[in-house]
C-alpha cells in the first residue's frame, strides 16, 4: 500500500468505498477488502452501513490501529448538537473510534463553522482523530481551513479521468489538504476506454487499474473506488507494481481537459 501524507498524518492511497452496500453484503465486501490489503474503509451516516462496516472490521485478522476508518456527518446533522449527537451515535454503530470524519455535503441553513467547530469538540473528547470535508467548492474549502483549530485533512469530491478538477486540487495542493476522488472509475465508464485500455496493455491491466494508477501518482491524491465483488476487489487493489510515465499520466489529463497543464501554469510550474 501507498499513503499519502498530509498534515504529518499517513493516509492509505487507495480506500475501499461502501455506497450503496448495506448489511451481509457490506459486511462480506469490507471483509474481503481487508483480507486483500485495503487499510482505508470509508463509509457514512447516510449509507447505512456503519454496523455492518464496523462489524467487518471488528471481525478481520487486521489489527484495527492499522485500518484508516472515515465517515461523514449528513447535511442535516450539521447543526452543532445535532452533530455531537449523531457522532457519537456513529461511533456506538461503528464500535470504535473514528481516525476520520466528514461534513458529506455543506448546509445549505448551518454555518460551516458551526459546523467545524463541533467537530474540534469531538476532537477533543477523542471520538474523532481527523476531521475534513466532502462536496467542498474552493470557497468552501477555504472557510473550512479557517474555521478549524486543528487542520482539514480531506476534501473528498468525484474525481476521475473524465472530471477536471485544476482549481480544487491547486488549492488542496497550497493548503496541504488531501483531494480523496470518490468515484474514481466514472461509475464504471472508464472500462473499455480505448485510451486507458491502451496504456494498460503495456502493464498488463485494465483501463480502470490505470484510471486508479493515475489518480494516486497525482500530489495529494488518494482514491476510494467501490466495488462489491470479489474479483474487482481484488483488481481494483492490484494497481501498486506499476507506474505510468509521464507521456502516459499526460495523456489521461488530456482527457478531461488538459488540466495537468492547466494546473503546472496556476502553479508557476
Amino acid at each position: 500500500m501507498e499513503y499519502v501524507t498530509a498534515a504529518g498524518v499517513d493516509v492509505p492511497a487507495l480506500g475501499f468505498g461502501t455506497w450503496p452496500m448495506t448489511g451481509t453484503t457490506c459486511r462480506s465486501a469490507v471483509q474481503h477488502a481487508l483480507q486483500t490489503g485495503y487499510r482505508h474503509v470509508d463509509t457514512a451516516q447516510m449509507y447505512d452501513n456503519e454496523a455492518a462496516v464496523g462489524a467487518a472490521i471488528a471481525d478481520s485478522e487486521v489489527p484495527r490501529a492499522d485500518v484508516f476508518l472515515v465517515t461523514k456527518v449528513r447535511r442535516q446533522n450539521l447543526a452543532r448538537d445535532d452533530v455531537l449527537r449523531s457522532v457519537e451515535e456513529s461511533a456506538r454503530e461503528l464500535g470504535t473510534g473514528i481516525d476520520l470524519l466528514l461534513i458529506h455535503a455543506p448546509s445549505r441553513s448551518v454555518p460551516i463553522e458551526e459546523s467545524v467547530g463541533a467537530m474540534n469538540e469531538l476532537q477533543e473528547r477523542g471520538v474523532v482523530e481527523h476531521i475534513g470535508v466532502s462536496n467542498f467548492s474552493v470557497d468552501q474549502l477555504r472557510r473550512a481551513i479557517a474555521a478549524s483549530e486543528t487542520p482539514v485533512l480531506t476534501n473528498q469530491v468525484e474525481y476521475h479521468p473524465f472530471e477536471s478538477r485544476p482549481d480544487l486540487l491547486e488549492c488542496c495542493i497550497e493548503n496541504g489538504v488531501v483531494l480523496t476522488a470518490y468515484s474514481p472509475l466514472a461509475q464504471g465508464k472508464v472500462v473499455g476506454n480505448e485510451v486507458l485500455a491502451e496504456i494498460g496493455a503495456t502493464y498488463g491491466k485494465t483501463a480502470a487499474q490505470v484510471a486508479l494508477r493515475w489518480l494516486i501518482q497525482q500530489e495529494l491524491v488518494a482514491a476510494i473506488p467501490k466495488a462489491s465483488s470479489r474479483s474487482h476487489i481484488e483488481e481494483n487493489v492490484d494497481v501498486f507494481d506499476f507506474e505510468l510515465d509521464d507521456e502516459e499520466m499526460e495523456r489521461v489529463f488530456e482527457m478531461g481537459g488538459g488540466l495537468r497543464s492547466r494546473l503546472r501554469s496556476l502553479l508557476g510550474l
